[in-house]
């Protein structure tokens, strides 16, 4: 009997885990070889709507669940996305559910792509709080969440976890045309070398982000900024 709980406790986590990424809508199709996937600008309204995605079923591994969507999205040559939320009964939108959601994808000119407006993004982990120190102010960033920080050009960043073994960066951005992003994590990240919009730049606890997933965890995480 024993055994048997143990067993139908692994499979419980698994279901809890499992998610699932599916494109449930197809409008149109569009050759391209972009290989980056960026949240769509609001403000334009030129962009081709190409499909959706649903994804069921919540998981801790982000990296994995942007890898499903990345792929999907690619199948139709989409390089845009953005949230789609469900709507209630009277129309209005239902909040964001980490177990459940869809995402519009689109296909965006890249002369239409606008940089962005020079901030520092700092992304928590998935699963627990963590306490960080950004030129000698303190934060706590709840875990899915995250926090911006307005870059000044020539201005050095020091990024620190504040623990005994922690990491700590310094970075020093040339202009604010684009954006930085960063993660939090005590988990070990491995580079993606494939090409395909993936994770990167180094292991440890401070983490450099490729803009795609950075951008897709700024979908899904909440926005802690004061």
């Amino acid at each position: 009997m024993k055994n048997l709980a143990i067993i139908i406790f692994v499979l419980s986590l698994q279901l809890y885990n499992a998610q699932n990424v599916y494109l449930t809508k197809v409008e149109k199709t569009n050759d391209n070889t972009d290989k980056f996937l960026y949240r769509k600008d609001e403000t334009l309204s030129d962009q081709i709507y190409l499909g959706e995605i649903e994804v069921q079923g919540f998981s801790k591994d982000d990296a994995a669940v942007f890898s499903l969507v990345y792929k999907k999205a690619k199948e139709i040559g989409a390089n845009t996305f953005e949230l789609k939320p469900f709507e209630n009964i009277d129309g209005t939108a239902q909040a964001f559910n980490a177990a459940n959601y869809k995402i519009a994808l689109y296909y965006t000119p890249r002369e239409k792509l606008i940089t962005k407006d020079g901030m520092m993004y700092i992304f928590a982990s998935s699963e627990k709080a963590q306490k960080i120190n950004v030129n000698q102010r303190d934060y706590i960033l709840q875990p899915r969440s995250f926090i911006k920080i307005k870059i000044v050009p020539g201005e050095i960043y020091t990024v620190s976890t504040k623990k005994l073994l922690g990491s700590t960066i310094k970075v020093q951005p040339k202009d604010n045309n684009d954006n930085m992003y960063f993660q939090v994590s005590s988990l070990k990240v491995k580079s993606d070398t494939s090409g395909n919009g993936g994770l990167n730049l180094k292991s440890g606890d401070v983490i450099g982000l490729e803009k795609s997933y950075a951008e897709f965890l700024s979908m899904i995480y909440k926005d802690n900024t004061l």
